[in-house]
């Protein structure tokens, strides 16, 4: 790991850790570094893990002082990159605030209180989220819908805040899935280990995710494949993931039909 920041490390352990994963994101790295920055509570850690960007994006992030570690290293996908995260940070709780999206100002105050206050081991934030047609608020979590459906909660990194010595437990993110891991995490934590947690009020908004990112490029049929096999190699029944699998790839498909003709009928009406 070739170190190319000042490491500071002033605080013996944090309570956050936060871990920006960033590569060739110059558009909008700073946005991101500013919203960790400017919060109102003060005791975290700022990690940030770049995948040798070639642009101007290393340039900007090395012009910040604030920024507690910095990494700038090939890898080889994004799990790699959060798991080098992990393995450095010394925080209570982590965060994952990746390149392009933001946390509010009072986020980690509002969610501070949350851990201080009960016996929880996550919190679920509500975040913006930001898709190409559409912007959704996603908050609260539903474990039981975790069963059949992986949108069962804010269900970003933005927005889940957990305890260290769990990703510790689980031996961090399982590298062998390129675009599910934080999924993979989720089940095993869920439904596996039952952990106690909470969300935020739906009012209180964490964070705001930006749309794109990599798992909108790895494309559907890829993605679903991967949770099928997320939920199996997990001990989920076959069957029922062969459902799930049958089910989602039928939702898809009278998706894709109705907005084929949706726009037919624009047509029409336009000619």
């Amino acid at each position: 790991m070739k170190n190319l920041a000042k490491k500071k490390f002033t605080k013996k352990k944090p309570f956050f850790s936060i871990i920006t994963v960033v590569k060739n994101d110059e558009q909008n790295i700073i946005k991101t570094i500013k919203s960790v920055h400017n919060q109102s509570f003060k005791d975290f850690e700022h990690i940030v893990i770049d995948g040798k960007s070639t642009d101007n994006t290393l340039k900007k992030i090395l012009h910040n002082k604030k920024i507690d570690f910095l990494i700038s290293e090939k890898d080889d996908g994004i799990y790699f990159a959060m798991n080098k995260g992990l393995k450095i940070c010394k925080g209570k709780v982590i965060l994952f605030v990746n390149s392009g999206d933001i946390i509010t100002k009072n986020a980690l105050k509002i969610v501070h209180k949350k851990f201080v206050n009960s016996n929880n081991d996550f919190v679920f934030g509500t975040v913006r989220r930001h898709y190409v047609n559409d912007t959704i608020l996603k908050y609260g979590f539903n474990v039981k819908k975790l069963h059949y459906n992986f949108d069962f909660a804010t269900s970003h990194s933005t927005g889940f805040f957990l305890k260290k010595k769990f990703y510790s437990l689980l031996g961090n993110f399982d590298t062998k899935y390129k675009c599910s891991a934080d999924y993979d995490i989720y089940y095993k934590l869920f439904i596996k280990k039952k952990l106690i947690g909470s969300s935020t009020e739906k009012n209180q908004i964490i964070g705001i995710v930006s749309s794109g990112g990599f798992s909108s490029k790895f494309g559907f049929l890829n993605g679903l494949f991967e949770e099928c096999k997320i939920r199996f190699n997990n001990g989920q029944n076959f069957f029922i993931v062969l459902i799930i699998l049958i089910n989602n790839l039928i939702k898809k498909f009278f998706k894709v039909f109705f907005n084929i003709y949706n726009a037919k009928e624009i047509n029409q009406k336009n000619y």
